[in-house]
């Protein structure tokens, strides 16, 4: 990227970009409460990541668990200790190292997470239903290369 200041088309580009990312991040806030709540009542919305990662890989220790998904180790700890308290994940003692503990969901944690999944899914085909292919990967596409963008944190200015 030059040194020269942006383009005022540039500049215009960024405060739409922010505009409707704002709108997607409070409407995917309010849709992480009530996908959460559809998991158990008590559960908070933070915690929906956890059980996804758990479910993809199966069992984790909790320090690979924050690492995954880039939260602090105490604040994982609380998220695991509270989802093992509603029955939905359990620890184990880790078959490579017995001092440690692998954490893994519940066969409780795998129905309520696959039924929250289901039902979200079904939302997205319900709203996204008249949207062709193309577009659906052109979006993925394009959020994936945002992500990746912030994969590494520039501070801001």
């Amino acid at each position: 990227m030059s040194d020269q200041p942006p383009a005022p088309e540039f500049d215009a580009a960024i405060d739409s970009l922010e505009r409707q990312l704002s709108v997607l991040w409070r409407r995917a806030r309010a849709n992480s409460h009530r996908v959460a709540r559809q998991v158990h009542p008590d559960m908070e919305p933070a915690a929906y990541g956890l059980l996804a990662v758990l479910q993809r890989e199966e069992s984790m220790r909790l320090t690979d668990l924050a690492a995954n998904i880039g939260v602090g180790k105490p604040s994982v700890s609380r998220q695991v200790a509270m989802l093992e308290q509603l029955g939905l994940v359990h620890k184990q003692a880790d078959p490579v190292d017995g001092r440690a503990q692998s954490i893994s969901l519940t066969q409780t944690g795998r129905d309520r997470l696959t039924a929250a999944q289901l039902a979200r899914k079904s939302a997205f085909r319900e709203r996204l239903g008249d949207w062709s292919v193309k577009d659906l990967d052109a979006l993925a596409g394009l959020l994936d290369r945002l992500n990746q963008a912030y994969g590494g944190e520039p501070p801001l200015h």
